[in-house]
């Protein structure tokens, strides 16, 4: 079977650093057009490619069945639409829209003309939410009361990026939030309610840089957070359980290895040195517990799998929209101090 040419709409460091590199290894993919608006960088990685300056022009060149949106936030409505109507499979990068009602649009198109349309959610691949996904499998730390995710980091400055800009779906809800809501969404579904503190807490911020979000089930507490301003060490996740607990310390491998230039490929890739594996805490003591892989080429596999009538998509658009659905929640009961239910939610 020829393989699925795909062209890149946008070519900043997720691109270039990310999607292009997973694009290349996937065996039922072909990088064949990117969309640069000022400049030709791709070429230098991908001397193959052809370049465009806009949506537009690439959809008239008619080079490409799968449309990849790695623009800011605030396009990817109208180019996902765009790529849609002209028959083009599409992929946008999380969190697909900025408005949920926008990614009902774009689902219900896509159903009507029979195309592939998904979300990059890659750290559904990491290997630290793999390992808990396996460990509530099994059963090992028992009836689960608490789940907490953090992604803290030190970045104390400023800088010239589109998300701490005064732009539509800036911030680190609408980044990093959509990531750990869609984590905590695969494992446990909707939640019966929402609380969330949403901050900007560095000096001159106009973009939020700081979340608190409860999402609370029955007999479950989940709390997700994010800070920039974090430079101790704190856990990356924590599971109580009736029968233990487990704590997982630092990121999944794999997005440090691409910013090093690493190629994803080889079946090393994504394996987290035993080192630094999470720990087990039982009532027979402590363990540790291997470290599931992580790997994001299983995305773009799954994605060709799916044009090409095999698979399902793994990212569907409706758990796109329930992601977006909580955040807008969670804005909302930042704005009104209270618990936003699920009947308002999820209408």
């Amino acid at each position: 079977m020829n393989k699925i040419k795909t062209a890149l709409v946008g070519y900043g460091s997720v691109a270039e650093n990310v999607h292009a590199p997973l694009i290349s290894v996937c065996e039922d993919l072909e990088l064949t057009a990117v969309v640069e608006r000022n400049q030709e960088k791709s070429k230098v990685k991908y001397p193959h490619v052809r370049v465009f300056k806009s949506l537009e022009d690439l959809l008239a060149a008619d080079v490409a069945d799968l449309i990849v949106i790695v623009t800011p936030n605030e396009y990817h409505f109208s180019q996902a639409k765009l790529a849609l109507e002209a028959g083009k499979h599409v992929v946008v990068d999380k969190p697909v829209t900025i408005h949920s009602h926008e990614a009902e649009e774009l689902k219900e198109l896509a159903e009507s003309k029979g195309l592939v349309l998904s979300v990059f959610q890659n750290r559904r691949l990491d290997g630290d939410i793999q390992t808990i996904k396996k460990i509530l499998q099994e059963d090992i730390l028992g009836r689960i009361v608490h789940f907490e995710s953090h992604f803290d980091r030190f970045r104390p400055h400023l800088v010239d990026n589109w998300r701490e800009k005064e732009v539509p779906g800036n911030g680190i809800t609408y980044d990093l939030g959509t990531h750990l809501i869609d984590q905590a969404v695969m494992l446990f579904g909707r939640p019966a309610w929402i609380y969330a503190e949403i901050l900007k807490q560095r000096t001159g911020a106009v973009a939020d840089d700081f979340f608190d979000i409860t999402m609370m089930y029955e007999g479950l507490k989940v709390r997700l957070t994010a800070s920039v301003l974090a430079n101790a060490p704190i856990p990356r996740f924590m599971v109580l359980g009736e029968k233990g607990s487990y704590a997982k310390y630092g990121l999944d491998v794999q997005e440090k290895a691409f910013k090093a230039g690493q190629i994803p490929e080889g079946i090393n890739w994504g394996l987290e040195d035993a080192a630094v594996w999470g720990k087990l805490h039982l009532e027979k003591g402590t363990i540790s517990y291997p470290t599931e892989r992580g790997d994001y080429r299983i995305f773009y596999q799954n994605i060709a799998d799916t044009i090409q009538g095999k698979s399902l998509p793994d990212v569907k658009m409706q758990e796109a929209i329930d992601v977006l659905k909580i955040i807008e929640a969670a804005f909302l009961s930042n704005k009104e101090g209270r618990r936003v239910y699920q009947e308002e939610v999820f209408r």
